[in-house]
């Protein structure tokens, strides 16, 4: 049960650094760096992958395994820290937006592949309290490491040398993940097949899972609502007229 929290803990670890970053490092540096409070506010449209991980979700359910999902995720962030660290703010900053909105749409994956993963791993009620507090203790001590311990290395060693800590960080973690025993129990693979199954057509159709969203009547996303069920329904009438 201690290799699991552990497990867990650290993935969500890692998985809070990004918004770390972004909501509490990011507006300091670039404030200091005299760059308005306009521009500083537009950076929070770099949150936007987080909106959309509903689209890429069934794909990262089915395809694949959560170790590869996981290790991926994580040699991906590793590989964004190393590109910000190249880059300048004061110089390059749609260069830094763009390895940022990578960063936070690699994360938005891993946070997929995480819950995942515990949904396989934790078994019974006291084991998901456990993990959820793991995933909530973790998440919350890498926003706080980013956000408040980074500003502090990143204020004596720079831009450079602070996304080259995160560039080792996040190496490490993925070549954790790679050996963790955790992930060769059964259960984990039972229940990938499990919500494979369960899910069916709805894992494969993912603007199901968006209609149900806007399924909320008095609201304009009804019109959106009973467009798309239109659409399915003709579609669907279509393949049966081709079949018989």
């Amino acid at each position: 049960m201690n290799d699991k929290l552990v497990f867990l803990g650290l993935l969500y670890f890692v998985q809070g650094i990004p918004y770390g970053l972004q909501s509490s490092l990011l507006p300091v540096y670039l404030r200091g760096a005299g760059h308005s409070l306009t521009r500083i506010g537009f950076t929070k449209i770099l949150y936007f992958p987080w909106v959309l991980k509903v689209l890429w979700a069934p794909l990262v359910d089915r395809v694949g395994t959560k170790r590869r999902w996981l290790v991926g995720t994580v040699s991906g962030l590793a590989l964004t820290c190393l590109s910000s660290a190249a880059l300048a703010p004061e110089a390059h900053i749609w260069g830094v937006a763009g390895t940022l909105l990578a960063m936070n749409t690699i994360a938005s994956v891993q946070d997929i592949a995480v819950d995942g993963a515990a949904v396989g791993l934790l078994k019974g009620r006291w084991e998901l309290g456990l993990g959820n507090t793991a995933q909530v203790v973790g998440y919350k001590a890498g926003s706080v490491f980013a956000g408040g311990g980074l500003l502090a290395v990143i204020d004596v060693a720079g831009w450079s040398w602070m996304f080259m800590l995160l560039t080792f960080v996040y190496a490490g973690v993925a070549l954790f993940v790679w050996g963790a025993p955790v992930l060769d129990d059964e259960n984990v693979k039972q229940a990938d097949g499990s919500r494979r199954g369960g899910q069916g057509a709805e894992a494969v159709r993912p603007w199901r899972v968006w209609r149900k969203l806007m399924a909320v009547p008095g609201t304009p996303w009804t019109i959106l609502y009973v467009l798309t069920y239109k659409l399915e329904t003709a579609q669907n009438t279509s393949a049966v007229e081709k079949t018989s």
